[in-house]
């Protein structure tokens, strides 16, 4: 699934593309994705400025002055800005029409991805809930070392839990952990003030130095240019269960966590 520096990169690719754009028409090639498709976007949307294309978590949202289109990627879900003229493949499900002759399409096999509304002044309650962005000053060693307070729950579960800081899925939070040296499966609540320093500012340079590059290339992925990402080749532990440790050269290891693949260096995730 693609994650948050997947989702920032297709929103920085989308931005310059729509931002300021008069959309002139809605087209769905069906009434759902994972979930139904509100009517409000074939009603709502025509007519609208593109005010500002933006991000929470892993939503895409478009902001018009009538309200918001709410998109998420769901495994295998590509947005692109292509000439009105591009062939209609299968699985390209919505097009929305742009005042330059071009559209916004979105492709998703798999159909785990989705559409909503946002209506102005709302808060749409996939929203809600959510913990803080991991790239702002919201997220810190402090708010880390808060919320495991009284954990059992492993480190890597407490990481990726919305709740406590959002878009932090099972790419980052495994390369965060190695890169603070700290073993997965530690409890939460275990973690001193300096580890979860640590573990904070490992995952704020991993996901920064990932949307840089354009985010992580997985089987289905691609950034709104249509190119995969090029993170991939700087992985330490992720998708290495097995392999040699980049670092001190031991086997890796790795079992299943929270029903995710875990993988860490036994040598340098000691505790």
């Amino acid at each position: 699934m693609p994650e948050l520096p997947e989702v920032e990169t297709t929103r920085r690719g989308l931005a310059p593309l729509l931002e300021g754009r008069r959309i002139t028409g809605v087209t769905l090639r069906r009434p759902d994705l994972r979930w139904p498709i509100p009517e409000a976007i074939v009603r709502q949307l025509p007519g609208q400025r593109i005010d500002t294309v933006a991000r929470r978590a892993k939503y895409l949202l478009l902001h018009t002055g009538a309200g918001s289109a709410l998109w998420h990627l769901g495994m295998s879900g590509v947005m692109r800005v292509l000439p009105t003229t591009s062939p209609v493949g299968a699985h390209d499900h919505v097009d929305v029409g742009l005042d330059d002759g071009r559209v916004l399409r979105f492709t998703d096999p798999r159909r785990f991805g989705c559409l909503l509304w946002q209506a102005p002044g709302m808060l749409h309650p996939r929203l809600a809930g959510l913990g803080p962005e991991p790239l702002s000053t919201d997220f810190s060693g402090a708010t880390l070392f808060t919320a495991s307070r009284g954990r059992a729950a492993s480190i890597k579960t407490l990481l990726m839990d919305q709740a406590v800081v959002v878009g932090v899925g099972n790419i980052y939070a495994a390369e965060a952990l190695f890169e603070a040296g700290i073993r997965p499966t530690t409890p939460a609540g275990r973690l001193g003030h300096q580890r979860c320093e640590r573990l904070a500012k490992a995952v704020k340079r991993i996901l920064g130095n990932a949307i840089e590059r354009g985010g992580t290339t997985l089987r289905d992925f691609l950034n709104a240019d249509g190119l995969p990402g090029y993170f991939a080749q700087e992985l330490f532990v992720y998708g290495r269960e097995g392999e040699l440790c980049k670092v001190c050269g031991t086997r890796l290891e790795s079992m299943r966590l929270g029903q995710r693949a875990t993988t860490w260096c036994p040598r340098c995730q000691r505790a």
